[in-house]
């Protein structure tokens, strides 16, 4: 055998150390930068408090100019842990960092609490506070949080009392509102907040993770289970990572607010009860911030009961189906733009949401190669709107170039097709939706067919505020520029509505579009349409409208 040489060793050594690292292996701290919780104290019995030995292993990193802090195998309670620049969070098999019972109501201690915000009259109470939080950073640099553990959030409120039942766990009744005075039932600003039954008590904690004003982030390969309000919510955080997560919890699964640079892939998100993967840029931060350049790719969000992706069940949710989702607001002061979506599933939820209501501009979004199936709501849903939330009278929202291809959307909820709309005078520009098949259970009657669909101009953004459609297929209102190309929508069963309704549409372009009515029901229906265009459209001759185009129906 031969003798191993100087380089040789060198080599050996730096790989044993990169596959140490990636396993959360516990290695001598002088000689890896790693540094085990258990050295500074951590039991990792579950019931032991771990806080303070955790904090004590995150600021022994720092100190020593950062490093990997180490959870081996054990179960971590804990309340608030302070991320620090520099230093990553190494979760091992079998770690389970356990988000501590909030103490009883009165008693000093628990999560860190909820820090001022002056932001607070334009925001809930989950957006603009951070510290209140299982894991927490603000104004870090280069930090991570890595598996393969777990993160429970057992004792996180998802904004409703001091912390919310785990699945399987008897849900006590939500405390009915106390009588208020009529002097106090109007509100104190302008739009309601701070909300008093919006708030939660000092010591309670309702995120897993929180971050704020940070850059370079990574999170990769651990779980959350039962995540509180958000699993994570990022907000202003630039050059981020997200990569291999599972979240299986009681609302948002990710929220990605006012956030620059950011990479979310092969991400499994299940959230019956919220959005799956969500993008905002919110005023959390007391000013406007877009949410720009941002890939998501290889996902899969779903709104199956909770716990039931983890545990391999998959099952339905009980009433009216899972949020799921991915979704773009409604929080959306800063607007979002140079974002792409491709390569992901949706099962048992809503459909696509892009939402800009509250003044931001939403452009140049790309969404591609999406498989729906059994979606409780409109499959593609683009929304601009006039909630105009935010200080100093915003600007009308703007909504434009928008591409959205190569879509399959099967056991789709019959009352909301696509649904595209803008409002009066502002409406969505630019829209292409092209190699889209969408079959809709049907079942829509002539009374439906009739019926007139509210503006909501300056309502809560989403499908179902605008009550069952009159159109099977698709609903877009004031909107310019739109084009479908090699798309088909279908029903299982017969449906009395027409396939698709335009109304206040300038620039309407149909190639190759299949959507056959039922008979006695026309195909498209055009109201106050300029500029409509058919190609190749089975069951439809090439038509050609220059002129507006008040009301009619083409069979």
């Amino acid at each position: 055998m031969r003798p191993i040489t100087p380089p040789q060793l060198r080599r050996l050594g730096w790989l044993l150390l990169v596959a140490g690292l990636a396993g959360c292996a516990t290695l001598p701290p002088a000689a890896t930068g790693s540094f085990d919780v258990r050295a500074f104290g951590a039991a990792g019995d579950g019931k032991t408090l771990d806080t303070a030995a955790i904090n004590r292993a995150i600021d022994a990193a720092a100190a020593a100019g950062g490093g990997t802090v180490v959870f081996p195998a054990g179960t971590y309670a804990s309340y608030s842990v302070h991320l620090k620049s520099n230093v990553t969070l190494c979760l091992s098999d079998g770690a389970t960092l356990l988000a501590a019972d909030p103490l009883p109501a009165g008693q000093p201690g628990g999560y860190d609490f909820p820090e001022p915000n002056p932001a607070d009259p334009y925001e809930d109470f989950g957006h603009s506070h951070f510290h209140n939080s299982l894991i927490w950073g603000e104004n870090l640099t280069n930090i991570g949080i890595v598996g393969p553990g777990r993160i429970v959030g057992r004792g996180l409120s998802r904004g409703f009392g001091p912390k919310d039942p785990m699945p399987g766990e008897p849900r006590p009744p939500r405390p009915a509102r106390p009588p208020r005075p009529p002097e106090e039932l109007a509100p104190k600003t302008p739009f309601g907040y701070p909300n008093p039954f919006d708030t939660l008590a000092a010591g309670i904690g309702n995120k897993a993770i929180a971050l704020k004003n940070c850059r370079n982030v990574t999170l990769r390969d651990f779980t959350i289970f039962h995540g509180g309000h958000f699993g994570i919510l990022a907000t202003g955080v630039d050059n981020v990572t997200i990569d291999d997560l599972r979240i299986d919890t009681n609302r948002d699964g990710m929220d990605i607010d006012c956030c620059k640079n950011v990479r979310v892939s092969n991400c499994t998100v299940n959230s019956p009860n919220d959005d799956g993967i969500c993008l905002k840029a919110s005023y959390g931060l007391g000013e406007v911030r877009t949410t720009e350049n941002v890939t998501i790719t290889g996902c899969q969000v779903s709104g199956y009961e909770e716990g039931t992706l983890l545990d391999g069940t998959y099952q339905p949710k009980k009433l009216g189906g899972g949020t799921g989702r991915i979704k773009f607001g409604t929080e959306a002061n800063g607007g979002f733009k140079d974002v792409t979506i491709t390569n992901c599933l949706f099962d048992s939820c809503q459909g696509l949401a892009l939402e800009e209501v509250d003044g931001g501009v939403l452009e140049n979004v790309t969404v591609s190669n999406l498989v729906m199936r059994r979606i409780v709501s409109a499959p593609i849903f683009i929304r601009l709107g006039a909630r105009l939330r935010g200080p100093d009278n915003p600007p009308m929202s703007i909504v434009r170039r928008i591409k959205i291809s190569n879509i399959v959307a099967t056991e789709v909820s019959p009352q909301t097709g696509i649904l595209i709309a803008g409002i009066p005078g502002h409406p969505i520009e630019d829209v292409a939706l092209s190699h889209i098949l969408i079959e809709y259970a049907g079942g829509g009657t002539k009374e439906q067919a009739a019926r007139a669909v509210p503006e909501e101009e300056q309502g809560y953004p989403e499908p179902g505020r605008f009550g069952v459609i009159p159109s099977w297929g698709m609903f877009a209102r004031h909107v310019r520029g739109l084009s479908l190309d090699q798309v088909e929508l279908r029903t299982l069963k017969d449906d009395l509505r027409p396939a698709v309704i335009l109304d206040d549409v300038t620039g309407a372009d149909f190639d190759h579009v299949k959507a056959a009515p039922t008979a006695g029901a026309p195909a498209i229906v055009l109201k106050n349409v300029t500029g409509f265009a058919t190609h190749d459209c089975p069951g439809l001759p090439d038509t050609r409208r220059d002129q507006t185009v008040t009301d009619q129906s083409l069979w």
